[in-house]
C-alpha cells in the first residue's frame, strides 16, 4: 500500500481540479449537465484513482488504477480543448490548465513505469 497524500502526482492533480472547478462555474447553465460535468467528473477521476490505487495492496493494482488516471487525464484533455474552442476557457487559462496536466500526465507515467518492472 502506499500513502497518496504523500504523491506529489495526487497533490498535483487535486490543485489542478480546485483551479478547473472555479473556472468551469462561470461555464454557460445549458452545459451543467454536458461539458461541464463531464470535464469535471473526468478531472476528478484523475486524483481519485491514484488514491484508491494507492489503497491496493500490491503494485500491480496500483499501476492499474494509474493507467485509468492517465486515461482521465486524456479524456479531461480533450474536453479542455473542446472548451477552449467553444470559448468557455479563455486561453491564458487553457495554457496554465494544459501545461499543468501535461506534468501530471508525465508523472504518472514515470510512477506507473517504476512499479510496473
Amino acid at each position: 500500500m502506499h500513502n497518496f497524500r504523500e504523491l506529489e502526482v495526487w497533490k498535483k492533480a487535486i490543485e489542478l481540479t480546485t483551479v478547473y472547478y472555479k473556472i468551469s462555474k462561470n461555464f454557460p447553465k445549458d452545459e451543467i449537465f454536458g461539458l461541464t460535468s463531464q470535464s469535471r467528473r473526468s478531472l476528478v477521476s484523475i486524483s481519485s484513482n491514484i488514491a484508491e490505487g494507492a489503497g491496493r495492496d500490491t503494485d500491480k493494482q496500483f499501476v492499474q488504477f494509474l493507467s485509468v488516471a492517465l486515461a482521465s487525464s486524456f479524456e479531461f484533455e480533450t474536453q479542455l480543448l473542446v472548451s477552449k474552442n467553444l470559448e468557455y476557457v479563455d486561453f491564458n487559462s487553457y495554457t496554465l490548465i494544459f501545461n499543468e496536466l501535461r506534468h501530471i500526465q508525465n508523472m504518472l507515467v514515470k510512477l506507473i513505469n517504476k512499479y510496473k518492472s
